[in-house]
Order: structure tokens, then sequence, then C-alpha cells
């Protein structure tokens, strides 16, 4: 069993040094408003715990140094997301720092215990690399609704027999440790609130456009889920009462319309018809085309690639300003790998958000993209399970 905190105060020493890296013993005192005695009680029994550990002294106050502290060296998380075609799994030190890092091909439609048993293949890779030892807890992202009460998918969209698997129940068995399991955009919004751009940002909406479409609200520094988990699922939302069947059974979502697969049906559309000439070779060549395509096609200059990009980049301005107008959020990160497409869709999702939400909700408003790339899910997760275990 993993060691907890055992009060309120200590779970606070944790997270701080968690979030902040090491500080003086005087410093903590400071911030969580303890007397010197009382600070260094909870200190030499986290110590006692194994949780925390001396790192020197820091510079003189004008008396006796104080000692530095920080967590202890051998704390480690597992941060693992699941996409709709990749699998990422990282392992971090209590700090949260990315000590080893895999990614692989994965197709989420082949079921849990193929994705899951890969999952297992790559924490086995870092563990023979010598990365990994024990596993303090794991956190995992999938690409669909999760009960936060049973740690299950529910009904999930794009992933066929995942529904209600019990995946936290059975990565716990496996890795001998607390597991966690939410949905993957609010594993990256926790990734982006730790490490990313929104470090500085209590109130943030985390927009992931990629094989689907979601989004991760982060409410006073902390994930909102709703009631029963599914806050967020933007992909959803209809623009279109007569737009394409989306795979959640509906017509006309976000989703239907922009996500990767949408784009990589247009783009196979576009390359048959001849209207895109960059497309119809790249499909000569590869037999298949992507959202990436696309996106080079778009570089390259091609004017129906650079339509796809800018009408794509309507639908979600469109349904943004909405969400802008609703949450007034102090920052909009746009990610995911049809977020690969660049500072051409960010310019026409800002064009329309401006346009359209109330001045008073974007006068101050940053649309941005994110700067982690592949890790913001993996720390995110890794982020979600170290506050279950610095709780008391």
């Amino acid at each position: 069993m993993t060691a907890r905190p055992e009060n309120a105060h200590q779970a606070r020493i944790l997270r701080l040094l968690r979030t902040d890296g090491p500080r003086s013993r005087a410093e903590l005192g400071d911030v969580v408003a303890l007397s010197r005695s009382k600070i260094a009680l909870e200190l030499d029994r986290l110590a006692a715990l194994g949780l925390v550990r001396s790192d020197g002294f820091a510079a003189s106050r004008g008396g006796r140094r104080s000692e530095i502290v920080r967590l202890a060296a051998n704390l480690r998380f597992l941060g693992v997301d699941i996409g709709a075609t990749s699998v990422d799994v990282a392992v971090t030190n209590g700090e949260l720092e990315v000590l080893g890092h895999l990614s692989r091909p994965a197709d989420v439609r082949d079921g849990p215990t193929a994705v899951l048993d890969q999952v297992l293949e790559m924490v086995a890779k870092l563990r023979a690399d010598g990365v990994v030892g024990e596993v303090h807890g794991a956190g995992i992202g999938v690409p669909g609704p999760v009960s936060l009460r049973d740690g299950t998918p529910i009904a999930p969209p794009i992933m066929p027999g995942w529904d209600r698997y019990p995946v936290r129940e059975a990565m716990s068995q496996e890795l001998g440790c607390p597991v966690l399991v939410n949905n993957d955009v609010n594993m990256m919004a926790l990734g982006e609130l730790h490490a990313g751009l929104a470090r500085s940002a209590e109130d943030f909406l985390l927009v992931k456009i990629g094989t689907g479409i979601g989004c991760g609200i982060i409410v006073r520094g902390e994930i909102y889920s709703g009631v029963s988990g599914s806050a967020g699922d933007i992909g959803h939302i209809r623009v279109d009462d007569h737009g394409p069947v989306c795979a959640c059974g509906n017509s006309g979502c976000l989703e239907a319309y922009f996500g990767g697969a949408a784009l990589a049906r247009d783009a196979l559309a576009a390359a048959r018809s001849g209207r895109s000439p960059f497309l119809a070779e790249r499909l000569a060549e590869k037999g298949a085309l992507t959202a990436e395509d696309v996106g080079a096609a778009a570089a390259a200059g091609d004017a129906h690639a650079v339509g796809m990009v800018r009408e794509g980049g309507r639908k979600v301005g469109t349904v943004l300003a909405g969400l802008v107008n609703f949450f007034n959020p102090g920052l909009v990160v746009i990610s995911g790998g049809v977020a690969g497409l660049g500072h051409a869709l960010l310019a026409e999702i800002r064009s329309v958000v401006y346009q359209r939400s109330l001045p008073l909700a974007t006068g101050n408003l940053p649309i941005v993209l994110s700067d982690l790339g592949g890790t913001a899910g993996v720390i995110g997760a890794a982020r979600m399970v170290s506050d279950h275990v610095f709780s008391a």
C-alpha cells in the first residue's frame, strides 16, 4: 500500500512540493501558516513515511539556516494516455518531471484487453530500462465518457467493446497501486494546468481536436466533470440538422464535420473528385489519406485544403463562441492531432470567437495552441493520481 499523508497539512505540503519544487522549512511554514515546531513535526512525519527528504540548506534569513525539503526521490507515477489511434505511457517523479515516455500506434477499436495489454507491455519496457521500480499511482485517460465513481467508460462512441469495462479495477490489480481513470481531454487540461501555458490560469478551456473533439473544463484549478462525468463533450453539439451522421448516431455533430475521421473522409472525396491536386497525388502515393495530409496540402497552398481548414475552424469557432459567452474563461488552449493544422486553423477559430462572443468575455482572452505536444495527456494523468495519493 502506497504511503499517504496523515492529515490536511501534510497533504498540502506534498502538493506544494510537487507543484513548486523544493522549499525550505521556513518557506513551507509561511505558506501553510504553521508554527516552526508544527511544521517540523509534520515534515518529520512525512520523512518517516518516505514521502519527503532533506536537500541541503537554504540561504540564511538572519539566523540559523533552514533545511530545504523536497519530495522523496523514489516516488514514481504513471501517466497513460489512450487515444483513438495511439497509446502514450510515461513515468514521472514526484514533481511530475517525465523520466521516460513511450508512444505506440494502437487502435482503440481493438477493445480493452488488447489495448491495456499493450499498456502493460510498455510499462514493462520502462521497467526493463530502469526508469521505474515501484509505482505509487497510475492515471489513465481514455477517449470517451467515464464514470468517475466506477472508473469505467460509459457508452463511448468511438470505443466499441469498452462500455463499462472495469479499467480502474483491472489495471490496479496488474500494477499493484492506486489507479484513476478519466476522459483523455480532462487529462490534457490538467497537463496544461501543471506544465503548460495554463499554469497561471485557474479558469480555462482546453479544446482537443483529434479523432474526436472534446473540451476539458478547469474551474478554480480543478477539473469540472459534471454530475455524471460527461461535461465538455462538445464534439456532439449539433451544428447542422442535416449534416453527416456522427459516430454517436446523431446527425450534424461538430465532430462529424471536423474530427480526424471526418477530415480523412472529406480529403478522400476531394482527391477522387480532382478538387485537390495535392491530395490526389498523396492518395496515389499512399493509398489512404489522414488529417495530417490535409495539413500538408494546406501548407503547400492547395486551395481546397485551405478551404477545408478554414471551414472547420469556423465551425469550431462557432461552438467555442457559445462556450466563451457561457463560461467566460481566462484562456482557451487548442490541442490534439488536428490542431497540428496550425496557425491557419487558429486564426479562423480566433476570428469567429472574437466576432461572435461578447466583448466583455473576449476583451482579454488569449486563444493559443498548446506547446506541450504529446505530453499533455500523460502529465495530466500523473497529476490526477498524484492529487489522489497526496490527499489525506
